[in-house]
């Protein structure tokens, strides 16, 4: 072979390689999964189903527990797409002057003050719906051997770092850790917290009796905890250990134990109370564990620091949402008997807490409250849904001005 072969060889099989390379790497960007992304198309509020018949002034008490956590802030501090809380003290302030219980006041108030998007994820409209509530659960306040759970206040060494603060591109995303030799690690998982991870920090709030019901209660984030004397104390999220949520009715659908059909909170609890020697491995393929504090007052409280309110409260995934912004929800209320259909439920809901299960540009928690319907309601509902985000007036010409 010449050295002209030889050379026409060479490039040649370089050639090649480099075309592996790229068709190597297409591959591999074509098996990466979507990253979600939240696009918002302008609308008004005569496409929103039922708008001039939902009595939207629930909402808006609703709406000024928020401005509590919103007014009076730095001017020019951007909430994400909703504006500034410049823009958001005016609407604030006008909300104020609205006489409480009068649902046309309220209606022209936000007709006036904001202007309805609707959400896609990449253009998908729908997204699912489901409920949380606020549960009961027996308890006392020494350790006792009826009541061998103990429900964990937050640990000092819990360090959550919001990661917007660092990166424009990041706002919204938070990681939670604690440092060790100068590091940020992760915290301790559910199982090795259940090991004893944390049993040297006396962290132990209260004791209830069953851990099922404790597991449950971490899942809601908030709820009350009866003594034998019959006082009630309200307990509620006060921090999260960073590891990611996993639904464990999954798990159980995979082990065809239960169907996407049948999969609620109350098959899940059934099927954990029916099988205890699996029950807790189960409990631990879901690595999130919350930390609680005592409520003094109205509760519970979500994640904005503002107390919720029952049927107006929705939690969502504050990476694409901020909280504090109005959402019209058009979704389906679950019959609370089986084999009945659900009833269509549009209404206007405040953005007020998170989720470790809310992750979507297109997600949603309904806050249904104390009781058992509350509890019925929240544990059937798995509805699909769509929503209109509502954008004061002068972030939604920007919006518009942007697309």
């Amino acid at each position: 072979m010449t050295i002209s072969q030889r050379l026409l060889f060479l490039v040649a099989a370089a050639g090649f390689v480099v075309a592996l390379i790229v068709v190597a790497y297409w591959l591999h960007l074509r098996s990466r999964p979507v990253e979600p992304a939240l696009s918002l198309s302008p609308s008004s509020f005569a496409d929103l189903d039922g708008w001039a018949e939902d009595p939207v002034g629930e909402a808006l008490s609703a709406l000024l527990r928020s401005c509590q956590k919103i007014s009076g802030r730095t001017p020019a501090k951007l909430l994400m797409l909703a504006g500034s809380d410049g823009d958001w003290d005016k609407i604030c302030l006008a909300a104020k002057d609205v006489e409480l219980g009068d649902d046309a006041a309220s209606h022209a108030f936000f007709e006036r003050w904001f202007r309805p998007f609707v959400a896609s994820d990449r253009g998908n409209r729908r997204g699912l719906f489901t409920g949380y509530y606020e549960p009961l659960l027996k308890g006392s306040r020494e350790p006792h051997p009826d009541y061998p759970v103990a429900l964990l206040k937050r640990p000092p060494s819990l360090i959550e770092v919001d990661l917007g603060k660092f990166a424009d591109d990041l706002a919204g995303r938070r990681i939670s850790g604690h440092v060790v030799s100068g590091r940020l690690l992760p915290f301790p998982t559910r199982a090795e917290i259940a090991d004893g991870a944390l049993d040297d920090e006396d962290l132990a709030l209260v004791w209830v009796k069953d851990p099922i019901a404790a597991f449950f209660l971490q899942i809601q984030g908030s709820g009350r905890v009866e003594f034998e004397d019959g006082d009630v104390m309200q307990v509620g999220y006060a921090g999260q250990n960073g590891h990611p949520y996993f639904a464990i009715g999954r798990e159980l659908i995979a082990r065809e134990a239960l169907t996407p059909e049948t999969v609620s909170l109350q098959t899940i609890r059934d099927w954990l109370e029916a099988h205890p020697s699996e029950a807790t491995d189960v409990m631990n393929l879901n690595r999130s564990y919350v930390f609680f504090q005592t409520i003094e007052g109205e509760g519970p409280i979500g994640a904005q620091g503002v107390p919720l309110t029952p049927g107006r409260s929705l939690a969502v995934d504050r990476k694409f949402v901020p909280l504090g912004v109005p959402i019209w929800l058009e979704t389906t209320k679950p019959a609370l008997a089986d084999g009945e259909k659900g009833e269509p439920w549009n209404r206007l809901m405040i953005a007020q807490d998170t989720g470790g299960a809310i992750r979507g540009p297109v997600r949603g928690d309904v806050f249904w409250g104390y009781g058992t319907e509350a509890e019925e309601i929240a544990g059937r509902m798995k509805s699909p849904g769509r929503y209109w985000i509502l954008l004061p007036i002068t972030a939604s010409d920007e919006k518009a001005a942007m697309r």
